[in-house]
């Protein structure tokens, strides 16, 4: 892989995670109920407003986990147990993102009140490219580990 397709893709990276932040940070202030209330009442006023940013921690992780995959492909070393770790790692995230957003969902459709079909239609959304995202990066797990293993044999023959 060229070094400008890794440098691209960084940076896709970067932007998605400063677009997510930025995301966080704004739109509690400008949301409906929250629009005339200062930093400090919008988050005792709203506790999932917090379990959210808690549940963005393994978004996060997976980004940064991304980020260092391509590192080792820069470094030539994309056939290594390290990139199987990270591959892993970006795995659990999206399953650990998955039960935040079932248990999420349970809570707003169990205690909510009012309209909740948008909110309910969005975390389906992002369920299922949770689960898209962790049964691809399993697949690619099972295969990166799968030529890291003939890589070694290979080795050990020569």
């Amino acid at each position: 892989m060229k070094r400008s397709s890794t440098v691209f893709l960084k940076a896709v990276i970067l932007l998605i995670g400063i677009g997510v932040v930025t995301g966080m940070i704004l739109f509690p202030q400008i949301e409906g109920r929250n629009a005339n209330s200062d930093l400090v009442s919008i988050y005792l006023r709203d506790p999932l407003l917090a379990y959210t940013y808690i549940a963005s921690i393994p978004f996060f992780v997976a980004l940064y986990q991304a980020f260092r995959m391509l590192g080792y492909i820069e470094q030539k070393k994309a056939f290594s147990q390290s990139s199987v770790r990270a591959l892993r790692n970006i795995k659990y995230c999206a399953i650990v993102l998955i039960g935040f957003i079932v248990a999420g969902e349970a809570f707003i459709i169990l205690g909510g009140e009012g309209d909740r079909a948008g909110i309910v239609a969005l975390g389906i959304y992002t369920t299922f490219a949770s689960i898209v995202i962790a049964t691809a990066a399993a697949i690619f797990e099972r295969l990166l580990q799968n030529a890291v293993d003939l890589k070694s044999e290979h080795d050990l023959t020569i």
